[in-house]
């Protein structure tokens, strides 16, 4: 069941960076109860389309393993629902703007007065402090000010782009989750339960190491480069006869690898290339170089060379290719996962391997409001106080 078997968390979070947290800690063994908003519940259940039976793909994805409760919380009833949930639970996750759980009066300073040992883990745009915190968050406006997106794209003078991939949502996400075991830890040491603040903002900003080294050592700032590397060379796409690959012979020995798989031995003692400082400096005629010998072959043909010279070298996939990859497939990244109204779907594994207390994809997300009556009832409610909390309108459930 996982290492984290035994522990409680109630994640009162939307959309991606709060529910990436909550999965990752859900994917080892937690029991996570997400919380969802009266009406409507998450919003990323109205990302639509593409839907499976009915239900969002994109909620699906990011809401596997946990059990789903309906809460009002801007009712009295909703809040002492919470608050009985949370009596009894190790770690609560969060992504509201800051000051909208104070208004009703579930913050962190009420919340640990009801339970010391709790563990309240915030993930906002810009974090709970500093002149941004009052400012909502979203991936873009992040990827943007963190500097990602000055170092993407194909160079200087081209129109800015983001990563592809919600990269400050899911690595928040994964920031939390460290933050929840680090505090976590603590407790176990301590008996003392405390709060974790990570943003959107820092979760790009630990993604600009490199640049951030440059920019330290030199006081200019690193542009975008494609797909090439700012310290190593070369280590980029390049395309061949047929279609893109990647190649990365990041230091000497693997350009003299790679050098014998060209047949290029020429370049060997050309004073240009002949160390990384040099390439680096001179990467544009490298360039120009290595794509006319790349140019003659097919992309398969290049890899087997490349792999067999010990180069390291890989095709580009699209997602659909990725999920068909051998090794994909090998280490658990596609599984699928049983849900209520959608059947088996598809999903993607978790990214860490216990030798001895493995991850589980236990069950499909929650249906709005499916769990609703079993925690309650696990909290200690009747089954007549459960529906007159859901009579009033204080939560709802599936039935």
């Amino acid at each position: 069941m996982g290492p984290l078997k035994g522990l409680k968390v109630i994640e009162l979070a939307h959309i991606m960076a709060g529910p990436t947290c909550g999965m990752m800690l859900a994917d080892m063994g937690a029991d996570v109860i997400k919380v969802e908003k009266v009406p409507g519940g998450d919003d990323a259940r109205r990302m639509i389309p593409p839907e499976i039976g009915g239900e969002s793909a994109a909620f699906m994805i990011m809401n596997r393993n946990k059990r789903g409760i309906a809460i009002n919380l801007k009712t009295d009833g909703g809040r002492a629902v919470l608050r009985r949930l949370i009596e009894g639970a190790d770690v609560i996750i969060e992504n509201y703007r800051k000051g909208t759980m104070e208004k009703l009066d579930i913050g962190y300073d009420a919340l640990c007065k009801l339970n010391p040992g709790l563990i309240y883990c915030e993930i906002s745009g810009f974090g709970r402090t500093g002149p941004y915190a009052e400012r909502g968050g979203f991936d873009l406006i992040a990827q943007g000010m963190s500097g990602l997106m000055s170092i993407t794209g194909e160079g200087p003078g081209r129109a800015p782009v983001k990563c592809g991939a919600p990269m400050t949502d899911i690595t928040a996400g994964i920031l939390g989750a460290m933050g929840v075991l680090g505090a976590y830890i603590h407790r176990l040491r301590t008996g003392k339960g405390q709060r974790v603040d990570t943003s959107l903002f820092e979760a790009g900003i630990v993604h600009t190491y490199w640049q951030s080294a440059i920019a330290f050592a030199t006081g200019e700032a690193p542009k975008a480069m494609g797909s090439a590397h700012p310290l190593n060379a070369p280590y980029q796409a390049f395309q061949t006869r047929d279609g893109w690959i990647t190649v990365g012979a990041a230091n000497q020995n693997n350009w003299l690898k790679l050098l014998a798989a060209l047949e290029a031995e020429s370049l060997k003692d050309d004073p240009r290339f002949r160390s990384n400082d040099a390439r680096m400096r001179n990467l544009e005629v490298l360039q120009d170089a290595l794509a006319d010998k790349f140019g003659y072959r097919t992309s398969a043909d290049w890899l087997e060379r490349l792999q067999r010279a010990g180069v390291p070298a890989g095709p580009i996939l699209d997602v659909l290719q990725m999920h068909h990859d051998p090794q994909a497939r090998a280490r658990g990244m596609v599984q699928s996962v049983a849900h209520r109204r959608a059947g088996n779907v598809h999903t993607v594994g978790h990214p860490v391997r216990y030798a001895d207390t493995p991850a589980e994809l236990r069950r499909g997300a929650p249906v709005y409001g499916e769990h609703t009556r079993a925690i309650l009832e696990e909290h200690g409610y009747s089954k007549q106080q459960t529906q007159t909390l859901i009579d009033e309108g204080a939560v709802v459930a599936s039935d």
